[in-house]
């Protein structure tokens, strides 16, 4: 008999990409599994996860807005309406297992299953874990970490460390650096910077370049400069760049991008860790101070205590992040160690390594 898997949450790409790398490997495990996926109406994983060729339900669900309490004040009958429909889902479906990602849809969904006797896995991304995951892992069946250290959040006997699922074709860097380079209009011989602040951009790093435009182009610096799609065209119209600085929305092919970068500059949510860490280059991390229990500051301090990356907080990154760029660029030991030091932490199988967990669970039941 077919396994039937529901696999809840997203919001982000963050919480997106590892979960459509968790079922495209329970497909290539068992290719007759029969998997839905419950997401939040109104959030990109309602678009993206079709595209990616899976059904999907949506929950009219929202986080909590801290900058604006009085938009919470439906949030009560949204969950309450989120939990029936979750049942129904269920119930329909008739799941072995439930998979949690993270995003607002999880937790419903989760929380239902667990009432209705659903094993439940939790793939929990961050080093710091929120507090409806920690609430969802006293029933979970199996929580599936990327990071060590987690038993202070989680019961230990349930834990396995299997780091983050990764957009493979993403990290498949291996002998595209000329080709990479060329594809930019970029010169072998310069040194090039990746800066990017994901999907959405990053309002600090775009700051940042913009005020040291003048000491990267003095510097004979090639940057891939992604500004995320909601800064592109005010960027794009005030600037006036060389052909070394490459700005650009979104990057569609991130394996040439990886490739051609002596040095990349970063924010630090999981997946882009993750995907950091396969690639084997030295890192700046600039935390994003914009999310729940500032996770992404200790995701990247996870990195600093292995002596793995460098971290520069958002508050001082104006003041320090052009000048610590160009002095790493300038260090070539520092420069090799950074690289040596985050490959070791590289997970590439975490999707495969989750699917297998999620396809035991499912014959146990």
């Amino acid at each position: 008999m077919a396994r039937r898997v529901i696999i809840s949450g997203g919001g982000t790409g963050g919480h997106i990409f590892p979960a459509v790398a968790i079922a495209n490997a329970l497909k290539e495990l068992a290719p007759d599994t029969e998997i839905l996926f419950v997401g939040a109406n109104g959030k990109m994983e309602m678009e993206k996860v079709p595209a990616a060729g899976y059904k999907i339900v949506g929950l009219d669900i929202q986080g909590i807005n801290r900058q604006s309490l009085w938009k919470n004040i439906f949030l009560p009958v949204k969950l309450v309406k989120s939990l029936l429909k979750a049942k129904s889902v269920i119930k329909s479906f008739q799941p072995q297992v439930a998979v949690g990602v993270g995003g607002y849809a999880s937790g419903p969904l989760l929380m239902m299953a667990g009432k209705l006797g659903i094993p439940t896995l939790i793939q929990e991304q961050n080093s710091y874990a929120g507090v409806t995951n920690k609430k969802l892992g006293v029933k979970a069946a199996q929580i599936c970490v990327a990071f060590e250290g987690m038993e202070q959040f989680f019961p230990a006997d349930k834990i396995t460390l299997t780091g983050n699922p990764i957009r493979r074709p993403s990290v498949a860097i291996e002998g595209k650096r000329e080709e990479a380079l060329a594809s930019f209009g970029f010169d072998s011989t310069k040194r090039t910077v990746l800066i990017t602040g994901g999907s959405l951009g990053a309002r600090t790093l775009n700051r940042c370049l913009q005020a040291g435009l003048d000491k990267l182009i003095a510097a004979n610096i090639q940057v891939i400069w992604q500004c995320g799609s909601y800064y592109y065209e005010s960027l794009n119209g005030s600037l006036n760049l060389p052909t070394s600085i490459q700005l650009m929305p979104f990057i569609q092919r991130m394996d040439y991008a990886y490739a051609a970068a002596d040095l990349i500059i970063a924010r630090a949510g999981a997946g882009t860790i993750s995907e950091l860490c396969v690639v084997g280059k030295p890192v700046i991390m600039v935390p994003s101070p914009n999310v729940a229990e500032d996770h992404q500051t200790k995701n990247a301090q996870s990195l600093v205590q292995k002596d793995a990356a460098v971290l520069i907080a958002d508050s001082e990154a104006e003041d320090l992040l052009i000048d610590a760029l160009l002095a790493l660029l300038s260090d070539a030991d520092r420069m090799t160690s950074l690289g040596q030091e985050i490959k070791k932490l590289a997970r590439l199988d975490a999707d495969r390594v989750i699917a297998q967990q999620v396809l035991d669970l499912a014959d146990k039941k």
